[in-house]
């Protein structure tokens, strides 16, 4: 441990997942001096193109989208002041039941030991202490994160590594908070479809199962500024229509499932790094 900073390691599926989910701690920990390493698995060549274009729109061109989106992450990076930024570069898969799910290359076809075994390479290289990732139903089941998750697990199995392992996650609480504040910022929005709203009833955990709270708060001007510059796809970033003060108030605890610790660090617990300093 003296010869190297305490490191997290963040493996996100696309462009902007880094600030969403985990920007509160990446800024955090930056913060406290720890490396922070963020792993970003597709290109994000889905996203919106110009005027919000979608794939097979006329006027999207995924590799311009990509390239578009590699600029945007590196300036969250620098938002964030994350240490290392790595790629591994597969082509966005898109939705779940999109045509890019098929396509050769994507990051959805890859043989998961193909990705581990890229994965594992760099936790090997930079031996986090933290790795953080989806849980096996990418959180909300995009194929995308569904394999990160997958590559992450894989990896770490590969490596013998045993750093503590988190998986993000919401309370349901704060799911049903957001329901309410969506329509509080679009009154037009029409009445949930009842199989939506049970779906949506399914993310995250019943809050006494979350084992870990880190209280970011201090951080959420980064975190928004982050999503910010991410503004290719500000129609999809729900979050940026509340402003900064309102954001801070929802957004400013991140929440997680610990599931590898050898540490021994009681839960709940209120700090990734508990037990390691």
């Amino acid at each position: 441990m003296a010869d190297r900073p305490l490191t997290l390691m963040a493996v996100h599926a696309h462009p902007d997942d880094e600030a969403t989910g985990t920007g509160g701690v990446l800024a955090r920990y930056a913060a406290e001096g720890i490396r922070t390493v963020l792993v970003t698995c597709t290109d994000g060549g889905c996203g919106d193109g110009p005027g919000g274009a979608k794939p097979g729109d006329p006027g999207h061109d995924p590799a311009a989208v990509a390239s578009m989106r590699r600029q945007e992450l590196e300036a969250s990076c620098e938002v964030l002041k994350i240490s290392d930024l790595e790629m591994l570069d597969y082509a966005d898969s898109g939705m779940m039941g999109w045509p890019s799910n098929d396509a050769a290359g994507s990051f959805w076809q890859t043989p998961v030991e193909e990705g581990a075994a890229r994965l594992a390479t760099l936790m090997l290289h930079y031996r986090p202490d933290v790795v953080v990732t989806y849980d096996a139903n990418g959180f909300y089941g995009h194929p995308d994160h569904i394999q990160a998750h997958r590559i992450t697990m894989a990896a770490l199995e590969m490596t013998g590594l045993t750093p503590k392992v988190y998986w993000t996650t919401m309370p349901r609480s704060a799911m049903q908070r957001f329901g309410e504040i969506m329509r509080e910022f679009h009154e037009d929005m029409p009445e949930p479809d009842p199989a939506e709203t049970a779906a949506l009833a399914e993310i995250g955990l019943p809050d006494d199962e979350i084992t870990t709270w880190v209280d970011t708060t201090a951080f959420a001007g980064q975190k928004f500024d982050a999503l910010a510059a991410h503004a290719s796809q500000g129609e999809n970033i729900f979050f940026l229509r509340m402003g900064k003060e309102r954001f801070a108030e929802l957004m400013g605890m991140e929440t997680f499932v610990r599931v590898q610790d050898a540490t021994g660090a009681a839960v709940p617990e209120n700090d990734l790094f508990a037990g390691l300093r």
